[in-house]
């Protein structure tokens, strides 16, 4: 009881002081607990469209590689026990909207059951499809383009342009898996089947009759459903249904955990900074209640108990913080009809979980600090020398530190030429150690250097903020290294980010030599679309990008008129020779394979002619199936005489001779309009394109570690807060002799700024170090990465990082000025 009293007067007299460090607490708790809250309910609601498509399902045949041909499906419908059966596929499609232009979106298209004992949609108006011709769509789309019943809709897919469908049907499909932001088409079988140019079904839906069980339904199914299928129960469909729903959810779930972590990890450098500035100011106290008889041991049980008090209050105001949080997230995702969504579910195991882990936390920030403050001897510890603890790092530290920190720059410096992804991961731990280790030398000296302009300006006022700043290393030290932590991040996705858009436009100038690109919305090119394209006269070239690799070579198309840019050398032959049966071949392929520039070759059985030997056709190599060098250029009518159902994934075309950008692009439009799964870019859409994923990435990663940066910047507030207290004389000396409230409040804005400073510029420093380790290792690999600096970005992160540490210095500044001189002057 002495320890619980003790605590509980220490928290009253010190409330004030434990407001910052709980304020990181809470920040760092609530983030893990929106976090678990809000895929809590991801999952949840994952769980309940698990099956959406199968509520009359016993069970099914499951296609593993190739498609199930239509014909069994006739068969299983023969089987004794067996109500109904239909083939299903699902896969993409477009609709062209009542505008004459497609419907924007990525569309879904399924093979709708006839049959109603395995009709498992919820219609809206209307019906389902029962015969070819008829479509049924989701209730946004029809609402949206003011389709009506009865009335045409176009739709099309990878089998060519798209096809007339009488509307019989709208679905709804919100909140399932086929909803995924764009239209949803339902056809029946067969002109599903015709729409994808699919072979055959990708599963087959089975309905059992009374009294048939699924297991037994199972068993007579698996006698005719043959090699390269698989039959599941009805209890195993929705066992996969339900696991590759929540597959989406766990992943996500990991990412936002790692964000979490890193703010929780600099939380408790701010609450262990906090705890040792605390007991620092309170060792008089300590050491006055062990010379009336309390041990050390009371002692340092009474810090940690307080720091647990803290710390439960912090984290269940967290889980509360994190609740609202989850809140507007659940409410956000669902209006922007992303395919991941669910609603808010708090469990008991999370908000327990979220206490336990912020106390936890807590308790383990202050056990340091706390045991620190108790081997100070009492009568030591009455004296004014005890009162400012300076205890300089320890040597072992400071050397080991220096090692850590250059094994880590070696190791980045090294990543590229030893080709280890791991050696740069390796390298960004070890300097981020070192410069926790060697802290409490480097930022000190890297205060005095930033603060030297600061001292020739301010003069008295700057050398009295770069002097309070570097009185206690090793507080310094953690201080600014809590914003390194996230600056550091930061920095390393910015610098990554720009360097990677830049290795993208630079490739897209490398091998993008035409003015127009077409490409496939999540598809190949529909059949037909490149022959379409051809036979306008204001186009000149039309080349349909297509590969095949087949036992480890690479078979792609290649245009007379646009190779010579794409090759790095021509080693024999000529290039112009290159025209329908012959062919290019990479130096390394043709060493291989004894194949010289003007030899007959022979490929799956065709005849052709080496019309040269070249460098750079295909990298091959790392990600890919081929080795570097084996590949084979063939023109359009080779390839397709060789592969004739291998679809592209891209046309690239040029205008005519003499035929204008504009009357190019709309020959191309007027094409587009019958395919509604394809765009039309020029060079500088297309490089937005591909550039757009990682500027959204790029903003939700700078957005989820900002947090982390604010409680850095919080415990850059904190720690100047708590000095301000523990230089409350000196503080009114410095008053007493003559400096102005002006000059105090600028002496504490330079300390935290400089603090803030040092940390960012590490911060900066260690993310650039590590981003340029990878671009080395990249640019080894792939050849067109470098590493670029976003030069303006960064010197925005600097700005708020200085802006928000003038803030910080704004509540201990009026702090250092209320109380009188003369009351100021007698604090013990």
């Amino acid at each position: 009881m002495t320890v619980l009293r003790l605590t509980l007067r220490s928290l009253r007299a010190e409330v004030a002081r434990m407001v910052m460090s709980t304020v990181a607490v809470v920040l760092g708790v609530a983030f893990v607990a929106g976090t678990l809250i809000f895929v809590d309910g991801m999952r949840a609601g994952a769980y309940d469209r698990a099956g959406t498509f199968d509520r009359h399902t016993d069970a099914g045949i499951y296609a593993e590689r190739e498609p199930i041909d239509p014909t069994l499906v006739d068969r299983v419908r023969a089987l004794d026990g067996v109500r109904a059966a239909e083939g299903e596929l699902t896969d993409t499609a477009g609709v062209v909207g009542s505008d004459g232009r497609p419907v924007l979106g990525f569309g879904v298209l399924a093979a709708v059951p006839t049959d109603p004992a395995l009709q498992s949609y919820d219609v809206v108006t209307g019906r389902l499809p029962v015969r070819t011709g008829e479509v049924v769509l989701d209730r946004r789309t029809v609402d949206d383009q003011s389709f009506r019943l009865g009335g045409t809709v176009r739709v099309g897919g990878a089998a060519g342009a798209a096809r007339p469908y009488t509307l019989v049907g709208v679905v709804d499909v919100a909140d399932t898996p086929r909803d995924i932001g764009g239209p949803f088409v339902g056809l029946v079988g067969a002109d599903a089947l015709a729409v994808t140019g699919w072979s055959g079904y990708g599963r087959i839906m089975v309905a059992a009759e009374p009294g048939i069980t699924e297991t037994e339904l199972a068993a007579r199914l698996a006698d005719v459903a043959g090699a390269g299928t698989t039959v599941r129960t009805r209890a195993e469909i929705l066992d996969a249904a339900v696991a590759d729903a929540v597959r989406d959810v766990d992943q996500f779930h990991l990412v936002l955990l790692t964000f979490a972590a890193v703010a929780v990890v600099v939380a408790a450098f701010v609450i262990g900074n906090t705890f040792t500035i605390v007991l620092a100011q309170r060792t008089r106290r300590t050491a006055l209640l062990r010379l009336v008889g309390a041990t050390r041991g009371q002692v340092f049980r009474a810090a940690v108990l307080e720091s647990a008090v803290v710390g439960l209050a912090a984290s269940a105001l967290g889980v509360l913080v994190g609740t609202g949080l989850a809140a507007a997230l659940t409410a956000l995702v669902s209006r922007l009809d992303m395919p991941l969504r669910g609603e808010l579910t708090v469990t008991g195991g999370t908000v327990l979980g979220c206490l336990v882990a912020g106390t936890a936390l807590t308790v383990a920030a202050a056990c340091v600090p706390a045991w620190q403050g108790t081997r100070v001897a009492p009568v030591a510890a009455l004296t004014d020398a005890a009162v400012q603890v300076t205890r300089p790092a320890g040597r072992v530290r400071l050397a080991g530190g220096a090692v850590v920190l250059a094994a880590g720059t070696a190791a980045l410096a090294g990543a590229a030429s030893a080709g280890q992804i791991m050696l740069v991961a390796l390298g960004g731990v070890l300097s981020f150690l070192g410069i926790v280790l060697f802290g409490p030398v480097l930022v000190p000296a890297l205060v005095r250097v930033l603060g030297s302009p600061l001292r020739r300006i301010l003069g008295v006022t700057g050398a009295l903020a770069v002097a309070n700043a570097v009185r206690n290393p090793r507080r310094v030290a953690a201080t600014a290294t809590a914003l390194v932590i996230g600056i550091g991040l930061v920095t390393s996705f910015l610098v990554g980010a720009q360097s990677t858009k830049v290795a993208i436009e630079r490739t897209v100038d490398a091998e993008i030599g035409v003015d127009f690109l077409v490409t496939g919305i999540g598809v190949d090119l529909p059949a037909g679309l490149t022959g379409a394209l051809a036979a306008r006269p204001e186009l000149g070239v039309v080349h349909e990008s297509r590969t095949r690799t087949v036992d480890d070579v690479e078979y792609r198309t290649v245009h007379p008129a646009l190779v010579g840019d794409r090759i790095e050398q021509v080693v024999a032959g000529q290039l112009d020779r290159l025209a329908p049966g012959r062919i290019l071949v990479d130096r390394e392929l043709a060493q291989r394979r004894g194949w010289s520039a003007g030899d007959r070759v022979t490929l799956r059985s065709q005849p052709f002619e080496v019309a040269a030997v070249v460098d750079g056709l295909a990298a091959g190599g790392t990600g890919s199936a081929v080795p570097p060098g084996h590949a084979v250029g063939l023109v359009d009518t080779d390839h397709r005489r060789l592969f004739p159902d291998e679809r592209g994934f891209q046309a690239e075309i040029d205008p005519a001779q003499g035929v204008p950008d504009g009357t190019a692009r709309a020959a191309i439009a007027a094409v587009l309009v019958d395919y509604p799964t394809v765009n039309l870019l020029d060079q500088a859409a297309y490089k937005r394109m591909l550039t757009s994923t990682v500027d959204m990435l790029l903003a939700f990663v700078v957005a989820l570690l900002g947090l982390a940066v604010v409680i850095a910047l919080v415990g850059v507030a904190n720690t100047l807060s708590l000095s301000v207290v523990e230089r409350t004389r000196e503080n009114a000396v410095l008053r007493a002799v003559g400096l102005t409230g002006g000059r105090m409040r600028a002496m504490l804005a330079v300390e935290a700024v400089l603090t803030a400073l040092v940390g960012a510029v590490l911060g900066v420093a260690l993310g650039t170090g590590v981003t340029a380790g990878a671009m080395a290792l990249l640019a080894r690999l792939a050849g067109e990465f470098t590493l670029v600096v976003p030069w303006a970005r960064l010197a925005g992160v600097l700005a708020v990082a200085l802006l928000a540490a003038l803030s910080a210095s704004v509540l201990p500044a009026r702090r250092a000025l209320a109380r009188p001189v003369v009351e100021a002057l007698a604090d013990q």
